[in-house]
């Protein structure tokens, strides 16, 4: 079964690769030369990641899925949330969307905070949404080298390491992304099996 996974990022379609069995031959933009700028003017996570799927899916007619991924830091307001890619600037910089959250929190002790990953899957038109949560913390500094976005400074609760330091297997397992895709990938093999 093809389905197009609507990012470029390649950190995102590696880890999904990793979660995803052989019944799926996975594409990405580049392969179905997706080139355009896919809107995310959603004020939700759940709208964003829908608002993509559906983008592909009305001009291509492919089956599709498309996630959108927000860190949701609760002495924040749940900042930055729907805006964490551009947190500190249309350009998306992590480097500097970290360094505005440890700014923001110097003097702050609750450091409280989760990844929330939603998954928006359109076949035949039709969409199902999946959802993964990792509750954790905000470190006080960057810790590790892997991983990609605010890896460095998000410590889930399941760990002394932050997702920076963990290998991608290990990451999976406990990640948003992960549990997110795992809900996916079951509800695929269903499909699939049935």
């Amino acid at each position: 079964m093809k389905l197009v996974f609507a990012t470029n990022n390649q950190h995102k379609l590696h880890e999904i690769k990793h979660l995803l069995e052989d019944s799926f031959e996975l594409l990405s933009l580049n392969d179905i030369e997706c080139f355009d700028d896919i809107p995310e003017n959603q004020e939700t996570i759940e709208g964003n990641a829908s608002e993509k799927a559906f983008y592909i899916w009305n001009k291509y007619q492919l089956n599709c899925f498309a996630d959108d991924t927000g860190l949701e830091i609760e002495a924040l307001n749940g900042e930055p949330g729907v805006y964490s890619a551009r947190y500190a600037g249309d350009e998306k910089s992590p480097e500097k969307n970290i360094e505005l959250v440890l700014q923001k929190m110097v003097k702050i002790k609750n450091r409280k905070a989760r990844f929330k990953t939603v998954i928006s899957l359109v076949i035949d038109g039709k969409e199902v949404q999946f959802e993964g949560i990792v509750e954790g913390t905000i470190l006080e500094k960057k810790k590790g080298q892997s991983g990609f976005g605010y890896d460095p400074i998000f410590q889930p609760d399941e760990s002394q390491f932050s997702f920076a330091e963990m290998p991608l297997g290990e990451k999976n397992k406990i990640s948003h992304r992960g549990r997110a895709t795992r809900k996916l990938v079951e509800y695929l093999t269903h499909l699939v099996h049935k």
